[in-house]
């Protein structure tokens, strides 16, 4: 596991950005599983920055992303769909059927998992998966007590993620109570991981990710047995953490 310390949202961005471009020139990715959120935006913004120096192209590259929201179609303004679509798809040269999501709208959910799962290992595995941290220690929208063990599930998302979520939405009540999401098991499977974390209200969840045995009332502990993993998080979401334990720019 390799920690890197930087200034702020702006620098974190660049530098992840800048992490996934070398794999893409290099032709390293193959399939790039994608994460949603507040904490990717800026990431986004700069990898179509770099995407737009004629480097390298999304032609050959299949995404998936890590989860949906349940009972939102894929036009509605608040899924996932649209957020990828808005901060990315649009702006690179990436054909719709080369991009993969859950389907919140499906009439049977647990047929959509097993689905999604499949296509995941259809694909050939995910080369290099993005993730965010919940202030809870999720990742992806598995909350604690979500089994190691776990495939693509639907989850009832607890009222701390909700809330975190409600800035999004217009009313606090649109905010759905469940998703779709790859299991904890099919995000370890990924090959290499890139981690993203900023602000104060993720110290915790990253103390805990570094310093807590691996329990699953934690899940982002189970990362400490990733054999490629990279964080990158600003001085805010590493403060709890000894300078010993981070390479800083």
């Amino acid at each position: 596991m390799e920690v890197i310390g930087v200034k702020d949202f702006n620098e974190m961005s660049k530098r992840a950005a800048q992490f996934v471009y070398e794999d893409l020139v290099n032709r390293r990715i193959k399939v790039m599983g994608m994460a949603t959120g507040g904490t990717p935006i800026g990431f986004y913004k700069q990898l179509v920055r770099l995407y737009k120096k004629g480097d390298f192209s999304f032609k050959g590259i299949q995404t998936v992303n890590l989860d949906e929201y349940v009972g939102l179609s894929p036009e509605n303004p608040n899924s996932y769909h649209q957020y990828m679509y808005q901060h990315l798809f649009q702006h690179i040269d990436i054909q719709r059927d080369q991009t993969h999501l859950p389907n919140g709208a499906a009439e049977d959910l647990e047929r959509e998992c097993v689905r999604y799962e499949q296509l995941i290992e259809e694909l050939g595995g995910i080369d290099l998966q993005l993730l965010g941290i919940g202030e809870n220690g999720h990742i992806g929208f598995n909350e604690p007590g979500t089994s190691f063990h776990s495939n693509t599930h639907v989850v009832n998302l607890t009222t701390a993620t909700r809330e975190a979520n409600a800035r999004y939405f217009n009313d606090r009540r649109e905010v759905p109570k469940q998703a779709i999401t790859m299991g904890i098991d099919t995000i370890m499977k990924s090959k290499k991981i890139l981690l993203l974390a900023s602000g104060k209200e993720k110290a915790q969840a990253i103390y805990r990710l570094l310093y807590d045995k691996v329990d699953e009332s934690c899940p982002a502990t189970i990362l400490q047995r990733h054999p490629n993993i990279t964080i990158i998080a600003d001085n805010e979401a590493l403060s709890l953490v000894t300078i010993t334990d981070r390479k800083l720019n």
